[in-house]
């Protein structure tokens, strides 16, 4: 049952959790732990599944296909936070989705990125964009999409790469929330959340 399929995935989190803490602790000798340590743990629940309103069905060259917008927010354990709009512009050829995202943040900064996505069955995707490691596969699940992957966050220097962990629910209003978690090292050091929706719908989630 969905109830069951969500007591799994927030138990896997929790043991993988509890599982860098307790290396942690080897590590360092401190039965106290580090404050991050906490903060590491709210990260990573705080991005449990929740039980949603979902679609039926998800396929990102219906739901993408022209104009999207986005709001979105960006917080790490350092205390770094920043918000965001994005505006997505969507073509299909048939085999491929490219979604180009044009984002601004709250300091007046603008970035572009282009993901290129392949459907190479029903339900999954090969995904790639200018600043992401190889390649991504995308898996569809219902109204659930999920995929993970590299990214250089200093492209220009090949520097400081994480990974991210993605998952996006259309749900029954239309809108679609990705949230993800970002990990370095397999330790979690922030997280995203970017609720997408088809221009003259109000967004309501990721802007808080």
């Amino acid at each position: 049952s969905s109830s069951r399929k969500r007591f799994l995935e927030q138990f896997q989190i929790r043991r993988s959790i509890l599982s860098v803490m307790g290396a942690q602790t080897s590590i360092d000798g401190d039965a106290s732990m580090p404050k991050i340590t906490f903060a590491l743990v709210g990260l990573a629940l705080s991005l449990l599944p929740s039980a949603g309103q979902a679609a039926d069905k998800f396929a990102f060259e219906d739901y993408f296909l022209g104009r999207t917008e986005a709001v979105g927010s960006f917080s790490a354990i350092n205390g770094v936070k920043r918000t965001f709009t994005v505006d997505l512009t969507g073509k299909w050829d048939g085999k491929t989705l490219t979604l180009r995202e044009d984002f601004v943040f709250d300091d007046g900064t603008k970035d572009r990125k282009t993901w290129r996505f392949t459907k190479t069955s029903p339900t999954t995707y090969s995904g790639t964009r200018e600043d992401v490691i190889g390649e991504t596969k995308v898996t569809i699940n219902g109204a659930v999409a999920r995929f993970n992957y590299l990214v250089y966050l200093s492209p220009e220097t090949q520097g400081n790469k994480v990974r991210f962990w993605d998952k996006m629910v259309l749900r029954q209003d239309g809108t679609v929330l990705n949230t993800a978690l970002v990990t370095k090292f397999g330790i979690p050091v922030a997280k995203t959340t970017v609720e997408f929706r088809k221009p003259g719908y109000s967004h309501k989630t990721a802007s808080r």
